[in-house]
């Protein structure tokens, strides 16, 4: 699949799936990964991502303390 005009969200959400699961490699890499593979601009996978691996990258950046932690004070009442 090396022309990312046929690549669509559900084709693009297949591969980084299938991609997770036979290489072990995480949501982020596996995304990297295809990009290389497919020739495609990391900055443009945005458009190929879908919400349910958007979300799976966000707790992947989570667990690796890539995000900043949400501190929230104690409400009283």
């Amino acid at each position: 699949m090396t022309d990312s005009n046929f690549l669509t969200k559900s084709k693009f959400s297949k591969l980084v799936e299938e991609t997770v699961r036979h290489t072990k490699l995480s949501y982020i890499d596996a995304i990297v990964y295809l990009c290389e593979k497919n020739g495609i601009e990391v900055e443009d996978a945005r458009k190929y991502v879908s919400t349910i691996i958007k979300s799976k990258i966000e707790v992947e950046a989570m667990q690796l303390n890539f995000l900043p932690k949400q501190n929230t004070l104690p409400i009283e009442d």
